[in-house]
């Protein structure tokens, strides 16, 4: 990082440092009362139970943002707890650990990088959070870079699909994942201290982790609170073959030419490439988190602020027959790989968060929540041991709210957002050039109705300017979205509802000015300065509630977009690589997700619950081709049986094939993972206390994700056995 990149980083970083201190300074407006003692996150809720996951089911649907108990313009909502992590946390990445999720899937380029897909969409129509402000990485930018969220070390994840999730910004068109996280304490715990602390196993990437969480009250109103993690993991095994069968025969027919054409050698090393199968090279995983925060409780308001640091090293598989160890585009170019060296990518964070939460009593207004994010982010892809690209970004993000009193005619919240974000990169791949980012935002969220019918109203009006330094380029965007819904409650136990919405998004910088080669995407990009907004009418229709003791919901919706950014290939060729560029065109997305948990048996000392999911999205341009990586029908079926201290559960999940595709890329075939998992709670008065065995893929099968730009050589991990324990203290 250069001087005056360091100067500015300190700069901001003493900005957010005065912000806090300032908040912090200003008990005035926080009600002088007594604490009440509250348990800890951990213990707050009887998180064990491997079912008790809140989703949009039903029930009320608790989200950070908008101060609503229940809010149906996020129709497609779920909420998973620490439980569901210590579940499913596998490989480390937020987007495989909420897969199994309706309306989810990933990009799992690799075991180190894999991104959250929310109906069929990725990258810049995601918005992955922590608190509700952005993750300041630049896993937006591409699939082969990390998110930075350490999944075990979170206290809960909100998935949000809707309308109203443009509260959290233009980006989250598609929806966006909220993680909370522990840094900053919002609670006096009872004890002298609280500790948590978690350890896992397995067998399929020789996986050793571990993570633990402390906190300490100081006095009657200070709580201190630290957490580390660490994570180390050997190249994953796998079912069958690396390479998918379309692959497979390009690179024997490449094989028979060599070998036609006298190269022996080169012959030899197409048919062991095509013949690698049980392993996948260069997908080891090393990373370490450390976190510490402080936050102080007056009363019902709380202030707080926290630092981290989050430190990732990452294989990028090679694609069999590829010019670069990266990863590519399906149907990309071939060239020789003699002489080339694993790519590997270091990722380093350092994240300074504030957060105040302050109660304004019985006026028009009941909180004020301030939300302050500051990071300085470091990306380096290394080609062996040489130094490749590097990208740096730093950001800063700010977020203040008001929510209003829930005895008014109106209950909503309503807002301003702050967003900064400088971006550089230098290297032979330093495809997008430097850019600055700014934006500013107002928003609001509204519900009036106190009967069986309610309208809910959500807005966003955003002010953003993107530029280009050495371009010389400038663009400014004022954008609108809007959304308006019905609520009906006249059947007991259920909601059903209807959305109506209308967004718009800023072309990004990468969308704009890259022009380079991308060699993740195994693609020369060329974006366009000209660019138009992106905009997007959408329209949901959902049912959810209760049927007797179980839950169900159901969302079937659609999109129509004009002005919708995408990648096209242009058939010409740059730096050995095909040309794609960024183009705009109508485009059309329709959906649905399905789930029900239903206990067939309940009697009172044992449970047996069925829990079913099903989602599935279409999207296609307006020419009729269809947008790439769309995934295809998921269906997920189980049976968990509860007996106290025991739990047990077995699940099977079907993905179909998916041969809708574009002229670039490459169908894949159906799939079927059975899963199993035993939890055992051995403490009678703390059932937070959990060992838990879990076989995953049973049957060994090989499966390849479809929105994957790595499908074709990083298949699904094989069967995998794991071992954890959870403690909460």
């Amino acid at each position: 990082m250069n001087a005056s990149k360091l100067s500015l980083a300190s700069s901001r970083l003493a900005l957010v440092a005065a912000l806090g201190l300032a908040a912090v300074a200003s008990p005035a407006l926080a009600e002088d009362t007594t604490v009440e003692a509250t348990q800890p996150a951990a213990e707050a809720a009887p998180e064990d139970d491997l079912h008790n996951r809140q989703t949009g089911a039903g029930g009320e649907i608790i989200v950070s943002t908008a101060g609503l108990k229940e809010l149906d313009l996020l129709a497609g909502t779920s909420v998973l707890g620490i439980a569901d992590v210590q579940r499913d946390a596998a490989t480390g990445q937020i987007g495989d650990l909420l897969a199994k999720l309706p309306g989810v899937s990933a990009t799992s380029f690799s075991p180190g990088a894999s991104r959250p897909v929310l109906r069929g969409q990725q990258a810049e129509r995601v918005r992955v959070l922590i608190d509700g402000v952005g993750t300041a990485d630049v896993s937006n930018t591409s699939a082969d870079h990390a998110t930075s969220i350490e999944p075990i070390t979170i206290e809960r994840i909100e998935v949000l699909r809707g309308p109203a999730v443009l509260l959290y910004g233009s980006q989250a068109i598609g929806g966006a994942v909220n993680v909370i996280d522990k840094r900053i304490p919002t609670r006096v715990p009872d004890e002298a201290f609280h500790l948590d602390a978690f350890g896992a196993v397995d067998s399929a990437t020789n996986l050793r982790t571990g993570a633990a969480s402390l906190d300490v009250g100081i006095g009657s109103n200070l709580v201190f609170h630290v957490d580390g993690s660490w994570r180390e993991t050997d190249d994953i095994d796998i079912g069958g073959f690396q390479v998918a069968p379309e692959l497979r025969a390009d690179l024997l027919a490449d094989a028979a030419e060599e070998e036609e054409e006298g190269e022996l050698e080169e012959a030899a090393e197409l048919r062991e490439a095509a013949g690698v199968r049980g392993t996948v090279a260069n997908s080891a995983v090393e990373s370490w988190t450390i976190n510490a925060g402080l936050g102080l409780i007056l009363g019902e308001s709380t202030f707080g602020a926290s630092i981290g640091w989050y430190d990732t090293d990452y294989g990028v598989p090679t694609r069999p027959g590829a010019a670069h160890p990266e990863g590519e585009e399906e149907g990309g170019a071939e060239a020789e790989e003699e002489g080339e060296e694993n790519v590997t990518i270091g990722l380093r964070q350092f994240r300074a968060d504030f957060k105040g939460d302050i109660a304004l009593g019985d006026g028009a207004f009941e909180r004020l929540k301030l939300r302050v994010g500051y990071s300085d982010y470091t990306h380096t892809e290394f080609e062996g041991a040489e130094v490749g690209t590097v990208f740096d970004s730093t950001s800063v993000e700010a977020r203040a709210e008001l929510v209003q009193n829930a005895d008014g005619v109106l209950r909503g919240a309503t807002g301003v957002q702050y967003t900064h974000r400088d971006f550089f990169a230098e290297g032979a791949e330093a495809y997008v050039p430097p850019n600055l980012t700014d934006q500013v935002a107002l928003f609001t969220l509204q519900e009036w109705g106190t009967g069986p019918f309610q309208i809910e109203a959500a807005a966003r009006a955003e002010f953003t300017k993107v530029e280009a330094q050495t371009l010389g380029i400038e663009r400014d965007f004022d954008t609108f979205s809007g959304a308006l819904g019905l609520v009906y409650e006249g059947i007991e136990g259920i909601r059903l509802g209807i959305n109506g919405s209308r967004a718009e998004r800023a072309p990004s910088a990468e969308e704009l000015f890259s022009e380079g080669p991308h060699i993740a995407t195994q693609a020369f990009e060329i974006g366009d300065a000209d660019l138009d907004t992106e905009r997007a009418w959408g329209l949901e229709a959902y049912a959810r509630g209760s049927i007797g003791k179980g839950t169900f919901g159901l969302t079937a919706y659609r999109q129509w977009f004009s002005n919708y950014i995408f990648l096209e290939e242009t058939g010409e060729e740059e730096d050995d690589l095909p040309v794609f560029q960024y183009l705009q065109s109508d485009a059309d997305f329709w959906g649905f997700e399905a789930e029900l948990s239903y206990p067939v048996i309940d009697t009172g000392s044992f449970r047996l619950l069925t829990d079913l999911r099903a989602s599935y999205v279409e999207a296609e341009l307006d020419d009729g081709t269809a947008v790439p990586r769309i995934p295809p029908l998921s269906l997920l079926g189980a049976l968990e049986a509860q007996t106290g201290p025991l739990d047990l559960r077995g699940e099977v999940q079907w993905f179909d094939g998916q041969d809708r595709v574009t002229t670039f890329e490459t169908a894949t075939d159906s799939f079927t993972l059975v899963n199993a998992l035993i939890a055992w709670r051995p403490l009678k008065d703390n059932g937070n206390v959990t060992v838990q065995l879990a076989a995953d893929n049973l049957f060994d099968v090989t499966g390849r994700r479809h929105a994957s730009f790595t499908k074709d050589f990083v298949p699904l991990i094989g069967r995998n056995v794991r071992a954890s324990v959870r403690l909460s203290f």
